[in-house]
């Protein structure tokens, strides 16, 4: 265990058992003006928690004697609490959902930038401040989805997973927004499988059912309200109880539903269609929308009122354009999960083939890769995508490469969704003669997450 003291302008505990990697942080801190102490294992964080009573921690999650989410859910139970930011280099975008969800201040992946230390850092010690003033005024208060369909490495995925771990035990009311096929049922799902909720996870497409039917869907009906309502109905609001309903493309519903759906979020009542006994529900509403409904507002066809009841929390999916670093390992897992449903093996992408999807706008997202892939899996004659496969792209260019009987290709290289990672960030890196800078704007990736690639490339 290894202690450094002086006269800091706030008390860190860092918890890390990679010996450099720990004492370059606390030659970080103490240039900032910190006063940071270093353990590391589990045991050792425990008795300086006890002793020094940090400002802030920043705890390594896979340490010799243990995890560190288990210290993080130590030191959350006690109150008060130092803020923690968890520190560690495993891609797993779980953890970082986990993290959020039992109450990390922020979550960063090695190796780290100085910037981004001190960003995380510095807005921890701000909260936690602000946090000890306003107790001491008032003192005496106080359908399940696989989680890795959540798929990228890119800053926006991070943040994303953040803000799912944040916000996934409370009973706040969260609006998903961005382009189609970007993902925000995935997200929705995720959302709910972190809750701890009981109940059901329900979607309805709002779009896709007319305006009466959708009333019934949502409310349930009384027998005899309506031409062909034979039995009471329970609607969603009422099944979906200590669930989660999830009103997939919001911006189509009618104007009366809109009123309707206010009221619920008010005070959790409503009423079936052609009833007049007044239920409550307890179900946590997620909504979703590809439209602007602030525009919606001023044109006047989306409630104002209902806007900024829904707006609680906002998260924005950015379209797969805006994160192209992250197609090779949405490809990858896409064709898993492909070559699992048809029984094929597609396990290559030529060159020709991975430079056309890299210069491709994908319009329609996410949903859109899916899609091309299964196609191309669908056609493919072996194990490989070539450019005629995807139907993308210009035409022109298709008929480059061509297979042979036998199945063997001529004059095309195969190579792994790796490899033409790899040549892609060399190339970009060339491009700009080695400006980082530039490199991780074209890349549309963090320095740190490029220095990573470097290493891992030996492209150094």
């Amino acid at each position: 265990m290894v202690q450094h003291r002086g006269n800091g302008l706030a008390t860190i505990l860092i918890i890390e058992d990679n010996e450099v990697f720990g004492e370059l942080l606390i030659m970080h801190l103490e240039e900032s003006g910190h006063e940071p102490s270093l353990a590391q294992n589990l045991e050792q964080g425990r008795k300086l928690l006890a002793s020094i009573q940090p400002d802030a921690v920043l705890l390594d999650q896979q340490l010799p004697d243990g995890f560190g989410l288990e210290l993080l859910q130590e030191i959350k139970a006690q109150n008060p609490s130092p803020p923690v930011i968890m520190i560690t280099g495993v891609t797993d975008n779980t953890l970082a959902i986990e993290a959020m969800k039992q109450g990390a201040y922020d979550f960063v992946r090695k190796p780290m930038d100085d910037v981004e230390l001190d960003r995380a850092l510095g807005n921890a010690l701000r909260t936690h401040r602000l946090s000890r003033k306003i107790s001491a005024i008032t003192s005496g208060d106080d359908y399940q989805v696989d989680v890795s369909q959540i798929v990228g490495e890119s800053p926006a995925i991070l943040n994303l997973c953040k803000t799912i771990g944040s916000v996934a035990s409370s009973n706040t009311v969260v609006l998903i927004t961005g382009e189609s096929g970007t993902g925000k049922e995935v997200v929705a799902r995720a959302l709910h499988h972190h809750s701890g909720r009981s109940g059901l996870f329900l979607p309805i497409n709002c779009s896709a059912i007319v305006e009466n039917l959708l009333e019934s869907e949502l409310f349930g009906h009384e027998k005899g309200s309506f031409t062909g309502a034979d039995s009471r109905k329970e609607g969603k609001f009422e099944v979906a109880s200590d669930g989660t309903l999830f009103l997939d493309e919001l911006g189509e519903m009618p104007l009366p539903l809109q009123a309707k759906l206010l009221r619920v979020l008010q005070d959790g009542s409503f009423e079936r269609v052609g009833g007049t006994q007044t239920l409550h529900t307890s179900a946590r509403i997620i909504a979703a929308t590809n439209r602007d409904l602030n525009a919606m507002v001023h044109e006047g066809s989306f409630r104002e009122d209902l806007y900024y009841r829904l707006n609680v929390v906002n998260i924005h999916l950015p379209p797969l354009r805006e994160r192209m670093t992250d197609l090779p390992l949405l490809t990858e897992h896409l064709l898993k999960k492909i070559n699992r449903k048809l029984h094929s093996s597609v396990v290559h992408i030529t060159e020709s083939a991975w430079k056309r999807m890299n210069e491709y706008c994908w319009p329609g997202n996410v949903r859109e890769l899916e899609n091309i892939l299964t196609r191309a899996a669908v056609l493919a004659r072996n194990d490989t995508i070539t450019p005629d496969l995807l139907g993308i792209g210009s035409e022109s260019e298709a008929t480059v490469e061509h297979e042979s009987d036998t199945g063997d290709e001529k004059g095309t290289e195969l190579i792994t969704l790796e490899e033409l990672e790899q040549r892609h960030v060399r190339q970009i890196l060339e491009h700009t003669h080695w400006h980082k800078g530039r490199s991780c704007e074209i890349l549309g990736i963090s320095r740190p997450a490029l220095d990573r690639k470097i290493a891992k490339y030996g492209l150094g």
